[in-house]
């Protein structure tokens, strides 16, 4: 994997003391335990479409500040975002706190992690 430039990294350290993140690891107890959980998949459309957790709800970094509403219209509702390491899903957590969201996690280690937990889907 290339090294991210300087000022993504910055954006993402940054969105990171704001936010919540949990472990991938700690997903597959987090799921069997509450029903109410949503993945939420924040990656492209096309790596969504190449392979995804089973029953993770896409919406991609790029419109998921614009469909959250619509589509989650409960800002109380556990939403669990994940992408393909946790940077951009931080980017994305961070943004819909600001919207009101008040239980959205970024997903630490994310796709890279998860796909060797959880049953996966394409």
């Amino acid at each position: 994997m290339s090294a991210h430039s300087p000022g993504f990294m910055a954006l993402i350290n940054d969105a990171k003391t704001r936010i919540k993140e949990i472990q991938a690891d700690e997903i597959p107890q987090l799921l069997t335990q509450n029903s109410a959980v949503k993945l939420i998949d924040t990656r492209e459309e096309s790596e969504y479409a190449a392979g995804h957790v089973s029953g993770a709800e896409w919406l991609g970094k790029g419109i998921i500040e614009r469909d959250i509403e619509a589509k989650h219209p409960d800002r109380n509702e556990p939403l669990y975002l994940y992408c393909g390491g946790g940077f951009r899903s931080a980017i994305a957590a961070d943004n819909l706190q600001k919207m009101g969201y008040t239980n959205v996690w970024s997903i630490d280690g994310g796709w890279r992690v998860l796909k060797d937990l959880l049953p996966t889907a394409k």
